[in-house]
């Protein structure tokens, strides 16, 4: 009889603790990370009675979770993965936005600037006409200025997005050491904690929507945890921490520290997964590269434009100023070269766009090693050769290829000392309007040419089509002097003249020449080099390409204007024709014209090696091909995150499988455990009967 007690009190101990693990499971059906729990039963040791071995009821070894660590680790890969790609697609979506909208990119507005001067060329002395480009080139200046803007907020709000996420993932890294010693003390009976683990693991899993994890498991059964290239966040109880601080290169770019004691890292480049990884694989992949695209197209559109009207001439006869500011400016010069804020020295530099065509869309590394200067382009990491002559420093890809810019610094740097430089990075900020007189507008060209009435064939000369080249032995096209000493060399040429001689079938120039005054023949292509400037060799009843340069020498300013233009029919012997400045050309639309078709010249992204193919791309396709990138790269994410999102259902589904609380099993091991309790509680009463019985028949 007390053997069969025994047996029923250990039978409603054990239904007792079912029903209470039972109600604890379901009054945790909303707790998130929870993991179902049951118990683990096993017969108590038997006793032997001369019939065999009789039972002495039940015991409880253990309260487990239905867990698997399998399940559990894809579930935090998934999770980080899908926040990344959700991170990175709320801002690429911002972007994309952005760039491809009517009202907010800059393809609308370039097409109206052309369309203007397209009109005004039609009738270049029309005044309204000309007010007109001026209004869409601000219309332009303000387009780009907006979207760099943009850029720029969106930029701030992921420095401010990366403090806070940072913090996130210190409070969490702290509550996983936390837990860890807590698990470790409270495993020391040999029993595992439950509730402390499923605390512990959903720790973990929120840590992975805001930065990829690794985790070990120790012996103890606490959590090692690891980030970037392996950098220890939590070992056991001892916690690292993570901050968000201003670029050492930029300081407008946040970067990630891992702070271990006292030593600092920089990881940023290592960090990959949640949404601290998807920020950062945003900005490396699409937001710097956008900016610096953006950039290079805004320096191009200015440099063409302005060096095309320093091409001809105004209303009032004087040369063309620029319609854009000057984007060698000193002050817009310095801020392109930003030291590391580790130097040593206090050195920094200036950087001068010598050529936008040949501008690429990275920024470079410049390091100095106390006698050398080396450079790496950052977007592939190729090595570039430095060229410092007198103090300029040039660079150059192993192909040879100009990278069209070149950096003067203004004191020698110290050994270690590092600088970035962002040649194209401020391009959209930078550009505006300087012109705000339409008569300055320079849409006639410098030089006209004629036939005299006198002539006896009907050879007719075209009007020159004219580039200005200062100084053509070492001053870039860029760099021009003051609009009066320009004016002045168009003026010292005078009238040029030119007279068909038959007997060499050659157009020659009167001599002398006015003073100060060279010409050199260019050979035309397909035809034989000319021996000397008095054979120009034509071919009368076609047409026929005239190409050669005037130098002249005016002010002490030498300046080369290069020249081509066309004689047809048939020309007789000393028939004369002249070329000269172009005074009171009011109605003269010849650089209007070159204007107006820049916008189709392919003069973006050029590479000046590769001879007699077209390498470039014209402004609209310039910026056409960036909308397209950051248009496909939205397309894909938007993908990946549907991608994501399956999986990570997927990881949920088959965790909750298996951890997740059913409420109708759980409602069902009510009913059982209860009617466990009641028959154990029977046992108890037959066993108490059985006794009483007993008892009563020695009274």
């Amino acid at each position: 009889m007390a053997d069969l007690l025994n047996i029923g009190l250990s039978g409603l101990s054990a239904a007792k603790t079912n029903l209470s693990v039972t109600g604890h499971n379901i009054s945790n059906i909303n707790t998130p990370g929870y993991t179902r729990q049951d118990t683990v039963q096993a017969t108590r040791t038997p006793q032997f009675s001369g019939a065999g071995y009789i039972g002495s009821g039940t015991s409880l070894t253990d309260i487990r979770r239905s867990y698997n660590e399998f399940l559990t680790t894809q579930l935090r890969s998934s999770t980080a993965l899908n926040s990344d790609v959700k991170a990175y697609k709320s801002q690429i979506d911002q972007l994309d936005g952005l760039l491809a909208g009517a009202t907010t990119g800059v393809t609308p507005s370039l097409q109206a600037l052309f369309s203007a001067m397209q009109t005004a060329a039609e009738d270049p002395a029309n005044i309204p006409a000309r007010q007109l480009v001026l209004a869409e080139a601000e219309g332009l200046t303000r387009r780009f200025n907006n979207i760099y803007d943009n850029i720029t907020s969106q930029n701030s709000f992921i420095n401010k997005q990366l403090v806070t996420t940072t913090d996130q993932i210190n409070r969490l890294a702290q509550t996983v050491g936390s837990l860890n010693a807590a698990i470790s003390s409270a495993g020391t009976n040999g029993q595992q904690p439950n509730d402390l683990l499923d605390a512990r693991d959903e720790a973990v899993r929120q840590l992975s929507t805001f930065i990829g994890v690794t985790v070990v498991v120790q012996d103890d059964n606490s959590f090692n945890l690891s980030i970037g290239s392996g950098q220890p966040l939590v070992v056991g109880g001892t916690v690292n921490q993570l901050q968000a601080v201003p670029g050492r290169g930029d300081p407008n770019k946040f970067e990630i520290d891992f702070i271990s004691g006292g030593s600092r890292q920089n990881i940023t480049g290592s960090i990959s997964g949640g949404e601290v990884g998807g920020l950062l694989r945003y900005r490396e992949e699409v937001l710097d590269p956008t900016v610096n695209a953006l950039g290079r197209l805004a320096l191009s559109i200015s440099s063409e434009i302005n060096s095309q009207l320093g091409q001809g001439l105004d209303l009032k006869g004087r040369v063309g100023a620029d319609l854009f500011n000057n984007m060698n400016d000193p002050k817009l010069a310095a801020l392109r070269v930003r030291p590391l804020a580790d130097n040593i020295s206090n050195a920094s530099g200036a950087m001068n766009i010598t050529n936008t065509k040949l501008l690429t869309t990275s920024d470079y590394q410049l390091d100095f090693d106390g006698a050398n200067y080396t450079a790496r382009r950052l977007s592939d990491g190729a090595v570039m050769t430095v060229t410092n002559n007198a103090g300029v420093l040039s660079f150059a890809d192993n192909a040879g290829r100009d990278q069209g810019f070149t950096l003067q610094m203004t004191v020698t740097p110290a050994a270690g000392d590092r600088f970035v430089l962002e040649p194209t990075r401020r391009g959209a900020t930078d550009i505006s309007v300087v012109l705000d007189q339409a008569d300055q507008l320079a849409f006639a060209g410098p030089f006209k040419a004629g036939a005299e009435l006198q002539n006896k064939g009907n050879g007719a000369i075209g009007q020159p089509s004219v580039e200005m080249v200062l100084d053509p032995n070492s001053l870039p096209q860029a760099n021009f002097v003051a609009d009066d000493l320009r004016l002045d060399n168009l003026k010292a040429v005078g009238n040029i003249g030119l007279r068909y001689d038959e007997a060499s079938g050659s157009m020659v120039f009167n001599t002398p020449l006015p003073a100060g005054v060279t010409i050199t023949a260019i050979p035309v292509e397909g035809q034989p080099a000319p021996g000397t400037i008095t054979g120009l060799p034509i071919i009368p009843g076609q047409t026929n390409q005239l190409s050669y340069a005037i130098e002249v020498v005016s002010g002490g300013v030498a300046q080369s204007f290069t020249i081509k233009q066309t004689i047809s029919g048939r020309p007789q012997n000393n028939d004369q024709f002249t070329v000269g400045f172009n005074q009171n050309g009011v109605s003269d639309n010849r650089n209007a014209l070159k204007l107006a078709d820049l916008q189709n010249k392919q003069v973006v992204g050029v590479d000046a090696n590769v001879k007699d193919v077209t390498t470039g791309v014209s402004f609209t396709d310039g910026y056409g091909d960036m909308v397209e990138r950051v248009g496909t790269l939205t397309a894909q994410a938007r993908q990946d995150e549907v991608a994501t999102g399956a999986i990570l259902k997927q990881s949920t589904d088959n965790r909750d499988s298996l951890s997740a609380v059913n409420l109708d099993e759980e409602a069902a091991n009510l009913i059982k455990f209860e009617q466990y309790y009641n028959a154990s509680a029977q046992i108890i009463q037959v066993a108490r009967s059985l006794f009483d019985t007993l008892i009563n028949t020695f009274r």
